[in-house]
């Protein structure tokens, strides 16, 4: 793993107080922040978007290739959504722009038996979501963040929305979608993750051994 945490700007986050009526919409054991808290593995890519694309393939009838383009000419949906991440941030009322997951599957020729998709991303990420957890209509590719094309850092340009489970099943900088049979862990699940990541169940690890220092995202960079 690459550990960029000495690398990083630290700025100390925007903390917000909740309204007793919308607690409910925090699941346990996280902060609420008005900041954009900036965690990924590996180097943040550079793309020359002439060359960028994104792959369908697996268990479908036919494999296809997306360009950035052809998924602009796609209908656009915008969401507005709480992110949860694993490291014990939340950010309410998130406005995100981009595809619908169920509208990009409309496109697609998925065989009956595909049940289970794997996100691939750079920097050599993947990471694994029950296809019946993307047909949900708050799951995006998403491409703007706040009304603004979405930032190299946050996944730009283009990352997977999966608002109800822990935030790194959203992939950034996502360049393949795989359907498959089985299940099979992605990167963080193959390293001690949860494997679904449900964060009211606060699903963080497959073990109690492993642990995360509650004040491990406030080393982060933050926008």
């Amino acid at each position: 793993m690459h550990n960029k945490a000495d690398r990083l700007k630290r700025v100390s986050p925007k903390l917000a107080e909740v309204p007793e009526h919308i607690a409910h919409r925090v699941p346990p054991g996280q902060t609420v922040t008005e900041r954009f808290p900036i965690l990924h593995e590996g180097e943040v890519p550079k793309y020359d978007m002439a060359d960028w694309s994104l792959r369908i393939f697996g268990e479908v009838e036919q494999e296809l290739t997306f360009t950035f383009n052809q998924l602009m000419d796609l209908a656009q949906t915008k969401i507005v959504c709480d992110i949860h991440c694993v490291t014990r941030w939340s950010k309410l009322d998130t406005e995100w722009e981009g595809i619908r997951f169920t509208d990009l599957l409309s496109l697609l020729n998925v065989k009956s038996e595909a049940r289970y998709v794997m996100i691939h991303a750079d920097e050599d990420y993947d990471t694994n979501v029950p296809l019946e957890d993307l047909i949900r209509q708050d799951v995006i590719l998403a491409h703007r963040f706040d009304g603004e094309p979405l930032s190299d850092k946050h996944g730009g340009p283009m990352r997977l929305i999966v608002p109800h489970l822990y935030f790194w099943k959203s992939a950034k900088w996502i360049r393949g979608i795989e359907f498959m049979k089985e299940d099979r862990p992605g990167f963080w699940e193959r390293n001690g993750f949860h494997n679904y990541a449900d964060p009211f169940e606060e699903q963080r690890f497959t073990s109690e051994e492993n642990s995360m220092p509650e004040d491990e995202w406030l080393q982060k960079e933050f926008d």
